[in-house]
């Protein structure tokens, strides 16, 4: 039977962790497992008190990441209980109530295909400014990626369905950006089913381990490997179409042209390089993508011309190219990532990594 499982990360934790899972356990929470990502010595005696709770600890000896310890959790829970659970993963740092987690809960009963997002108000006067402001612009983007509006993309509080489990498994990721790449790669997949949560913040989240710039550049890295594959591509492309220029021995007009076919030929081959090994990482056979990005390249190369060449009868010609190839942009990140470069559904293949197991 189908039954609720929460999945605790933690490093380092307090005692505020301790009360938390006493009340998890009061509201009828039979299943819970916290993994100590590589908590030092003196933290021992919490991991202790959480057995003597009735929870599970899964443990890492050094400390990988949130994303790594989440995905612990579930290889945990699938070894232990088997597949086709449902998920509650939540913070240890007291940021997330027990009855926000029960209210999760009862959404995923009730939505059992649908990833709930436990939602906080970031109009509140107890947010922080950067926490306000970095979940506003992370918001922002993920819709332009997507097409799907998330209003708290940070939230650690989640209720993650049985359809999404291999997902979790196998997403890419070991720290912060798991969370984000779960949710682009749930997006379009499953509807997204917000929770209205209460808004904590301990000490202005002093407590928190997430680093502004570090951290933040994992989150959007998808996208920022996007662009720099896209630079990169705009490099070759320019470099070649000059060097072709100089180098084929044909008139003006044929030289233009062919100059610029044979760099932009050359530049799509090294988008599709970098969008494949490196932007998305696909597993897939190279066959079907390549024929799919030759699809889209050719599609977006007539859309760039095609727009451009209409936007400069009213707007400079630098201007409208601007204007199109940025639209152009996240357009082909988003048909790449959903069409293109789509991950396929793998079968959980059993426990990974070095992490060991306690139990009650």
């Amino acid at each position: 039977m189908t039954q609720n499982i929460i999945l605790i990360p933690a490093f380092n934790p307090d005692e505020t962790l301790i009360a938390l899972l006493r009340e998890l356990r009061a509201l009828g929470f039979l299943c819970i497992i916290v993994i100590d990502d590589g908590s030092d010595e003196t933290h021992r005696p919490v991991f202790q008190e959480v057995l003597r709770c009735g929870c599970i600890v899964a443990k890492h000896d050094k400390n990988r990441g949130k994303g790594a310890a989440l995905k612990t959790g579930f290889r945990t829970a699938v070894e232990r209980f088997g597949e086709g659970n449902c998920y509650i993963t939540a913070d240890a740092d007291g940021q997330h109530l027990p009855e926000d987690i029960l209210a999760v809960g009862r959404a995923l009963a009730e939505h059992p295909d649908a990833l709930v997002l436990g939602t906080r108000d970031f109009g509140s006067d107890n947010v922080p400014w950067k926490s306000r402001f970095g979940n506003r612009i992370t918001s922002f983007v993920f819709r332009l990626m997507t097409g799907v509006a998330c209003a708290d993309t940070q939230t650690g509080l989640r209720g993650v369905p049985a359809c999404l489990e291999r997902l979790a498994l196998i997403e890419e990721g070991e720290r912060y950006e798991y969370e984000m790449n779960v949710l682009l790669d749930a997006a379009g997949a499953v509807p997204f089913y917000p929770v209205p949560i209460q808004t904590v913040y301990r000490d202005g989240n002093r407590g928190s381990h997430f680093h502004p710039v570090r951290d933040s550049a994992r989150v959007y890295g998808r996208l920022l490997r996007h662009l720099a594959s896209s630079l990169a591509g705009a490099a070759v492309d320019y470099s070649l179409f000059f060097l072709f220029m100089r180098l084929l021995p044909f008139p003006r007009i044929q030289g233009v042209f062919l100059a610029a076919v044979l760099a932009r030929i050359a530049s799509g081959m090294v988008n599709y390089l970098l969008a494949r090994y490196w932007t998305f990482r696909s597993r897939r056979t190279m066959g079907r993508e390549a024929v799919r990005y030759g699809c889209l390249f050719i599609a977006q190369m007539c859309a760039s011309s095609g727009l451009v060449s209409l936007f400069s009868l009213f707007l400079w010609p630098v201007v409208a190219k601007l204007i199109v190839d940025s639209v152009l942009f996240f357009v082909s990140f988003v048909i790449q990532k959903n069409w293109v470069f789509r991950k396929e559904e793998l079968r959980w293949s059993g426990m990974q990594g070095t992490e060991k197991i306690a139990g009650h």
